[in-house]
This record gives structure tokens, sequence and C-alpha cells, in this order.
């Protein structure tokens, strides 16, 4: 092997070993940022199960904290501090949600309150034989109560906790999931 060959096959296995080298880096950068996501989403996970513990005890609906009408079931999870950091109380033990909850509750003893939308998609499920999509049930919604405007989201999550306590009965048709009133037998 003449010396003129050995140093270009030097030449390509240190471009190579570069090579390597930067793929590597770059992976590792793409890995740290989907562990920061992954720690993000455990802590807020964490913090919804906490509360669900929480709450678990209280039987009467009345007992739990209020959400605003119309508001998403899930917020959004804001960035912390540190990555894995628990998220920091207020002082006064309550947490900015309940705080700008009873913000909310205050503003709204102004105005009259009307019946809940689990209700509201109750009475309209019962006047139907037949299941219905959720689609269809805010649409009829929007047209039987035209001040009330919850997102397609909000009526499924409402739907979703009446299946839960066993008001609703869900069916699954293909893709498409359709909701009935519960049997007084099925309830049980």
């Amino acid at each position: 092997m003449s010396s003129q060959s050995a140093a270009t096959l030097r030449s390509r296995y240190v471009q190579q070993a570069a090579s390597d080298l930067e793929a590597n880096r770059r992976r590792q950068e793409e890995l740290a940022k989907k562990l920061e996501l992954l720690k993000q989403e455990e802590a807020l996970l964490s913090d919804i199960l906490n509360l669900a513990e929480r709450y678990e005890g209280f039987a009467d609906a009345a007992l739990l904290p209020e959400q605003k009408r119309d508001e998403p079931v899930v917020a959004k999870a804001k960035g912390r501090g540190r990555v894995g950091a628990p998220a920091r109380r207020p002082a006064s033990g309550k947490s900015k949600a309940a705080s700008a909850g009873s913000k909310a509750k205050d503003g709204a003893k102004d105005k009259p309150r009307g019946p809940l939308l689990g209700d509201l998609l109750l009475q309209l499920l019962a006047g139907h034989e037949e299941p219905r999509l959720a689609k269809e049930l805010r649409d009829e919604l929007l047209e039987k109560h035209p001040s009330r405007n919850p997102t397609p989201q909000v009526v499924r999550n409402t739907l979703e906790a009446m299946v839960a306590k066993g008001r609703v009965q869900r069916r699954k048709q293909q893709r498409s999931v359709m909701y009935t009133v519960a049997q007084s037998g099925d309830a049980d």
C-alpha cells in the first residue's frame, strides 16, 4: 500500500467519523428535546392525577370546584421553570386555576345561571330514539339554545363524563361514536 492511498483512506475515515459524530450530536439534541417534553407531560399528568385523587371522595358534585361555562375540560400545560420541577403553588394554598375560578364565580353572580350543559345534552338525547353523534347534538344545541356555544370538544367531554356516570350510553359504529340516554336499569 502506498503512502498516498493510506493518506486517502485515513482522510475518508476521518470524514466518516466526523459525519457520524455530527449525526450523533443531532440525534442527542432531538432526544433531549423529546425527553424535556415527556417530563413536562409527566408533570402535567401527575398534577391531574393529584387533583383526581383529591376530589375522588366527593360524591356530591356541588362540593367540587366549578368550571367556567364552555371552558375546555383540559387546559394546555404551561411551561415550567425547570424541567420536571413541581409546580409552585401560591402562598394561600389555592392553585392559580382555583383562584381564577373564584374570580369567575364572582363575576357570574351577576348573571342568572342557566341549565348545565350536561342537562341540556341529556334533554336533547331524550328527544331522540336513535343514537346521535356528538356533532349532531352540538348542532341541535346551537339551534335550540343560541346563547350557548360550546366547542365540539366540550360537548364530547361532557358526553363522555355522562357515560362515565352511567347517564348516557356510548356505541361505536365503525369510526363514529354514537350516544343515547342510558336506560334506568343500565345506570346501576
